[in-house]
């Protein structure tokens, strides 16, 4: 059960809300962004294994700037062959080395993302898939999420570690990789990786799990998306952690009941495009199709409802440089 505790939309203003980010929706097509984004990654497979292997590989290492992230994930799957769930399930602490030694991105390291992958791998032989993994878990939390990924989490990091640091040196950033316990933040990639699997597929999430329903999510909360949030009144909490991620994902579904985070991509890529900057500017504001609905947009640029497009939104270059939170 969702334990936010923000304002409520109203069904008038859910629906003026709804109308307008069809309209982003429309001017701003989703797919047209999807090679800047990590879910570009997944796609390259068609086997739901191999998605969900990728996937998870893919969103764990999504933070940070994409331009940096993404080449070290590309090489990282390249790696794994044509079959990343086969690469996985006969993945050993050897194996790991020889495919992650010398890794570094940021917090983390090559024995990080070994125990992510001899994690998979596990889970895999024991479940039979990721999603039978996520669904034990989900089962045995009586459907709350946040005990459900906690769960999931400490499934794949059920690996002999000491076996993994001895062969690729200490880990350095699993904590932050595979949180244990969850606590209180937004879990921002776990709830991206969930998006990916559960919801479509719709040319952006590729919907290859079946038991979990796309009503049951929470949004991904970075930066970006938590900039929108508050400027169309989605939430009021000042901490960015779970319980505001509750919040809008609560207003979300007066906008969407069957599908509440139906808009997530299209809000992140509005933010990380620079249509919609941290420092508001009044000429982008003008043109954005979201104004009518900005408290920010109202204030620097007041005016008739725009008909056009959204502001620019920037070269694909500017676009991988954005952070994702």
């Amino acid at each position: 059960m969702r334990r936010g505790r923000t304002h409520r939309l109203s069904p008038e203003r859910a629906a003026r809300l709804r109308r307008a980010l069809d309209r982003l929706e429309r001017a701003s097509p989703p797919r047209r962004r999807v090679p800047l984004d990590p879910v570009s990654l997944p796609h390259r497979y068609r086997d739901p294994r191999d998605i969900e292997v990728a996937a998870l590989l893919a969103a764990s290492l999504a933070y940070g700037r994409a331009d940096l992230f993404l080449p070290r994930v590309e090489r990282v799957l390249a790696g794994m062959g044509p079959s990343p769930a086969g690469f996985v399930r006969g993945l050993d602490v050897a194996g790991a080395r020889e495919l992650l030694a010398g890794f570094v991105y940021r917090f983390n390291v090559g024995a990080d993302v070994a125990v992510l992958l001899l994690g998979m791998g596990r889970m895999l032989e024991r479940r039979g898939s990721l999603e039978a993994g996520f669904v034990a878990a989900h089962e045995a939390s009586g459907g709350d999420l946040h005990g459900a990924l906690g769960a999931f989490v400490r499934e794949i990091r059920d690996v002999d570690v000491r076996a993994v640091e001895r062969a690729l040196g200490r880990t350095r950033g699993l904590d932050h990789l595979l949180p244990v316990p969850l606590g209180a933040g937004a879990a921002k990639r776990l709830h991206l990786f969930l998006r990916w699997m559960v919801r479509g597929p719709d040319g952006v999430d590729l919907g290859v799990w079946k038991r979990v329903s796309p009503g049951a999510l929470i949004v991904p909360l970075d930066t970006h998306v938590a900039r929108l949030a508050w400027r169309l009144g989605l939430v009021r909490r000042r901490t960015m952690g779970w319980a505001a991620a509750e919040d809008i994902t609560r207003n979300l579904e007066v906008i969407d009941p069957v599908d509440p985070v139906r808009f997530d991509f299209v809000l992140c890529h509005h933010g990380m495009s620079g249509a919609c900057p941290p420092r508001a500017r009044a000429e982008l504001c003008a043109r954005c199709v979201l104004r009518p609905e900005c408290s920010v947009g109202r204030r620097l640029a007041p005016g008739p409802e725009p008909s056009g497009p959204p502001a620019r939104r920037g070269s694909p270059a500017s676009a991988r440089r954005a952070p994702l939170g």
